[in-house]
């Protein structure tokens, strides 16, 4: 097993620097193989829908992400494969999904900040995208995504061409989130962590929202407090932060995911 090396700061809930592009780019792609296994872990797995992305720190119009038709619980780093600007596959065994590259090479384009994105079709994220509507705050947690998550409102189907991602993109902005109508989520970081947390967190507001309106009207949080509230834990280091219990977790249960 390669181990990752990395300049650790003194305090241990900060994001690592790197000694090298080979460094950053192996702990991209181990964060990259445990977020899969985090998400099969969390049932998030659906048959063949699904991807997440990690930009390549060297080549940064090429992407790291999971090939076509494995499972999200048996994805290794050695399984990750690089596709180019071109929807190619440079690095490594195995295709990569039309959708995946559709969507998330127009994200990586469109947003240069962006490290990762995530997207799958877990049950509550693709109940509330019916509805065709943004989230409330009306928890804590919920307020991670106040006024930082947008609606993609023009569904046409399977997602086949650049053209519908090069739009999920325009609708995406500069938020942290998507929710994209009759389809799911999707959610973008400048870490694998965190956009592998956003989407973690994003799929359990939308479970919080569904159960809270079945059974009554939800209170909302007052303005003021809910963007106080996403000024302080809707950060990028929050995001990152909130991935590294389930990092220390599936690491210790999977080490076979790091060869």
């Amino acid at each position: 097993m390669v181990q990752t090396s990395l300049v650790r700061p003194s305090n241990p809930f900060q994001p690592p620097t790197f000694v090298s592009i080979e460094s950053e780019r192996r702990h991209r792609q181990e964060r990259l193989a445990a977020a899969f296994r985090v998400f099969a872990r969390l049932g998030f797995a659906q048959g063949l829908a699904g991807h997440i992305t990690a930009r390549d720190p060297e080549l940064t119009d090429h992407f790291w992400v999971n090939p076509f038709g494995i499972h999200f619980s048996r994805i290794r780093v050695s399984d990750l494969i690089l596709v180019n600007s071109e929807g190619q596959v440079v690095q490594g065994e195995g295709k990569v999904s039309q959708a995946a590259f559709a969507i998330h090479s127009q994200i990586h384009e469109a947003r240069p900040d962006v490290i990762a994105a995530a997207h799958a079709h877990s049950f509550y994220g693709k109940t509330w995208s019916s509805l065709g509507r943004l989230l409330d705050p009306i928890t804590q947690d919920s307020c991670a995504f106040y006024q930082d998550h947008a609606l993609f409102d023009d569904f046409t189907g399977i997602v086949l061409e650049t053209s519908e991602g090069k739009r999920i993109a325009q609708a995406l902005g500069d938020r942290k989130a998507a929710i994209l109508r009759n389809h799911g989520i999707l959610t973008v970081g400048h870490s694998v962590d965190e956009a592998a947390w956003w989407y973690i967190r994003l799929e359990d507001t939308a479970k919080a929202q569904l159960l809270a309106e079945a059974v009554g009207k939800p209170i909302l949080i007052d303005h003021d407090i809910a963007l106080k509230i996403q000024q302080r834990g809707g950060t990028h280091q929050a995001g990152w932060g909130g991935f590294q219990y389930l990092w220390d977790e599936i690491t210790h249960d999977q080490p076979d995911l790091l060869d």
